[in-house]
């Protein structure tokens, strides 16, 4: 990619997002894309303000301590759905055993009934007393069929008798696997919840001057991030075209901007980052992992260069963050609390790696 066709997308990604950062306050973690440089005097004022640049870093590391047990919280609710789930068909099935052991002990009534109005005779006795020798090995196989019938009966009735065991068994486990799961939701609640207060109040301390200066801090780093990105090259090469799904996966996404962000939530109303990104797909007749960890870990990964509309771009070194590219070195994303998605450059914070829904 030349240097002018890196302009006019310098230009494109800077007048998205320079309209949703100055709407609403943020942080790096959800930083805008290139914007012009900063004026001589607005560089003097950032630089005599180290205090605030200290600021604008302890923001970012609760948000970004909040995002990562914000995926715990997401993990311990996919588990939950999934542990419930096999509860309910736990449940389902030991009815069906016990049906069906109830329909076995009553055969097993029947044949033993049977068997005690016959077993008051030897074979012998029969032979003796019948007129046709036939009819004596005719009913004598009669017999073997009915004692090898009875066997079978009861192995049937001990294996629907150990199936009940089995289910409730894996009940109970996954019980006490559902209740853990619940314990580690709610731990990291309070981890979300306590990030994003401590976040919130250092913020509230902040004149509105100091708020205004801190996000011009957040814009400066995001464009510094992501016009060395751009200017590295890595776009040189990306020619990618979005596959049918992969289109239909942005159209969605690039129509929740606006949209609120809230921990743990998947829409329509509001969204975390991999609520947006698995709500997308899914749109798109795709299912993929809840959080952006499992997203990271589970789908095909690709190269950057390789990388096209539709695909998860994974940030930091703990995939705590996700978005999707767009193209033209862009991405749709849902940035962090007080934030709304909106689209920003792919480059403006760390890239662990690119994975692929449909590959």
């Amino acid at each position: 990619m030349g240097a002018g066709r890196r302009g006019l997308i310098t230009a494109a990604v800077t007048v998205v997002c320079a309209v949703t950062v100055l709407a609403v306050p943020g942080t790096a973690f959800a930083s805008p894309g290139p914007i012009p440089s900063p004026s001589a005097s607005a560089s003097a004022t950032a630089a005599s303000d180290p205090d605030l640049e200290a600021v604008r870093e302890k923001l970012d590391g609760l948000y970004r301590a909040a995002a990562v047990a914000t995926d715990e919280y997401n993990a311990a609710e996919e588990k939950a759905r999934k542990q419930s789930a096999e509860i309910v068909r736990l449940a389902k099935k030991t009815a069906e055993g016990r049906e069906e052991l109830a329909g076995l002990r009553d055969r097993a009534g029947v044949a033993a009934r049977a068997q005690y109005r016959a077993g008051g005779m030897p074979p012998e006795a029969y032979l003796m007393l019948g007129d046709d020798p036939q009819d004596f090995l005719d009913g004598t196989r009669r017999v073997r069929q009915g004692q090898h019938a009875t066997k079978g009966l009861l192995g049937e009735l001990t294996r629907a008798q150990e199936d009940l065991e089995q289910y409730a068994k894996d009940a109970a486990a996954q019980w006490r696997r559902l209740e853990a799961g619940r314990k580690a939701k709610a731990a990291a609640q309070k981890k979300i919840e306590k990030r994003i207060a401590a976040a919130e109040k250092l913020e509230s301390e902040l004149a509105k001057e100091e708020r205004e200066r801190l996000a011009e801090l957040e814009r400066r780093a995001a464009q510094r991030a992501q016009t060395a990105w751009l200017d590295s090259g890595v776009l040189d090469e990306v020619t990618g075209k979005a596959s049918e799904r992969g289109r239909k996966a942005v159209e969605y996404a690039l129509a929740q901007t606006g949209k609120p962000y809230r921990w743990g939530a998947e829409g329509p109303k509001a969204y975390d980052c991999s609520g947006l990104t698995s709500q997308a797909w899914a749109a798109a007749g795709r299912d993929v992992p809840r959080t952006s960890q499992q997203q990271w870990k589970q789908l095909e990964r690709v190269d950057v260069q390789d990388m096209r509309p539709g695909d998860l771009v994974l940030y930091f070194d703990d995939a705590s963050h996700v978005g999707m590219y767009i193209g033209d070195g862009s991405i749709v994303h849902a940035p962090r609390p007080g934030r709304a998605v909106t689209v920003t450059g792919a480059g403006s914070m760390p890239i662990l790696g690119v994975v692929r829904p449909d590959a």
